[in-house]
């Protein structure tokens, strides 16, 4: 369905407007998922119209320096890539969140009525995606093998449904709506990036005193970032924390810890 004649920069720039109203929608109190929704929906399309933008494979792209499936000159596309690692480190996963086309399916899939299950647990993800993200490196500069090609990423985007690849991103686009987004939470190799600079953002959800300590927020969250103790690098702002806070004020977003 990707089509060809336009610029992957229109996804791009989608990129900037939709994380400008996210962010302003986070920071004035006003975001609640039903609000969420019309940005899942839009990365969607716009993964599926121009695939962008889709930032894994983007950072695949400039790993292996091709320019073409980049639709930009390699030094744009890293300044982008790190553009958008400089707002995670201000305003926390926003891109992850509603923006990445990739996480976008996942999330609109997980909204199917079934059964969930997987641990919220952090740490094992974080882990098992760290050991991933190695493999990534290792086989795009030293093999320039493109592994997310493998898992169908680009597939997946294009429709191409004669692809087995295609068939390996579609279990997993399943796999989402019993599981919390295994491809961002296991795989993504942007999202590696990403964690270490959301979990010291300006910008980030807090308790304030007004926390009655029901813990509510942390049986909501489907990554185990609403502890206490969390350093919130797997928060994808999705809202269930503060959606499900019974106390209002208790939870909001904000500047500091």
């Amino acid at each position: 369905m990707v089509v060809e004649s336009i610029p992957k920069a229109v996804g791009f720039f989608y990129g900037l407007l939709a994380f400008a109203a996210l962010a302003w929608l986070w920071y004035s109190g006003r975001f609640t998922r039903r609000r969420a929704m019309p940005f899942l929906v839009a990365s969607a399309f716009f993964g599926f119209l121009v695939f962008a933008p889709v930032f894994p494979y983007q950072l695949q792209a400039v790993v292996l320096q091709d320019t073409a499936a980049l639709g930009s000159p390699l030094p744009m596309a890293i300044g982008g890539l790190l553009a958008f690692i400089v707002l995670a480190l201000v305003f926390g996963r926003i891109i992850c969140g509603q923006i990445c086309p990739a996480g976008a399916v996942q999330e609109l899939m997980h909204l199917v009525p079934v059964k969930k299950r997987g641990s919220a647990e952090s740490r094992v993800p974080v882990a098992v995606r760290a050991g991933v993200f190695v493999v990534f490196l290792a086989a795009g500069l030293g093999l320039s093998m493109n592994l997310l090609a493998l898992i169908g990423l680009a597939d997946f985007f294009n429709l191409t449904v004669v692809s087995v690849s295609f068939f390996v991103f579609f279990s997993i686009v399943l796999l989402s709506a019993v599981v919390y987004r295994p491809f961002c939470r296991y795989v993504c190799p942007y999202g590696a990036l990403l964690a270490p600079a959301a979990s010291r953002a300006a910008y980030r959800l807090r308790r304030t005193d007004a926390c009655i300590g029901c813990r509510k927020c942390e049986r909501a969250c489907p990554t185990g970032a609403a502890r206490p103790d969390d350093g919130l690098g797997e928060c994808y702002l999705c809202g269930r924390c503060t959606e499900a806070c019974p106390v209002d004020g208790a939870l909001v977003y904000g500047r500091g810890r």
